[in-house]
């Protein structure tokens, strides 16, 4: 496997629910509704592991469907703090989406990522970069002048193919699908802890 990203910070079961209660909690005050069973906060929150500076991101998913991803890629703060902000974000600031509506709430699966540090690819052309990316492991990072995008690993679920998920990360960024063909382009990856409401 190619040594492009460390593994991000482990986590245990307990805490990773944890934080799960904890942005679904979060969502819950925004929205003015009673946090029901994840009301108290679960001792594992005050976890000094969970005090420790990461990139997170907090997806909501409706049916099968994405309704809010918002996220930090660098280690700026603690995790607590990123979930408890990205789930606001992902619920009522993602451009792409209205405001979380009260009465989707309980429809809504929760998944909270936690990030190692993003780490630079040097490559020479497309095929060095597409021998760097380990698909299902690698978040993918591309930025051109103020152009940019990212994909956590859990997209290449949906486009296993590496020709196919840099295509569509170019175009998440602005720019065109086969760009990163033309060399120019920076790349960095970082890896993933995921844990989602069942």
């Amino acid at each position: 496997m190619p040594e492009s990203a460390e593994p991000p910070p482990e986590l245990t079961h307990e805490q990773g629910r944890a934080l799960l209660r904890l942005a679904r909690r979060t969502i819950a005050e925004k929205l003015g509704r009673p946090p029901g069973p994840c009301g108290e906060e679960p001792p594992a929150l005050t976890d000094p592991a969970l005090e420790r500076r990461a990139g997170v991101f907090v997806t909501l998913e409706l049916g099968k469907r994405l309704r809010g991803c918002i996220g930090t890629l660098h280690p700026n703060e603690p995790i607590v703090a990123g979930v408890r902000s990205n789930a606001l974000n992902a619920a009522f600031h993602d451009p792409r989406f209205k405001p979380l509506a009260g009465r989707e709430l309980d429809r809504v699966r929760i998944e909270v990522s936690v990030l190692s540090p993003p780490r630079p690819l040097s490559y020479t052309g497309p095929a060095e970069l597409l021998a760097q990316l380990t698909p299902h492991v690698h978040g993918v990072i591309i930025r051109r002048g103020h152009a940019g995008a990212t994909f956590l690993p859990q997209v290449w679920g949906q486009l296993p193919k590496a020709e196919d998920f840099l295509n569509h990360l170019c175009q998440k960024a602005g720019l065109a699908p086969e760009e990163w063909r033309r060399g120019g382009l920076e790349v960095s990856t970082y890896r993933v802890q995921c844990f989602k409401e069942e």
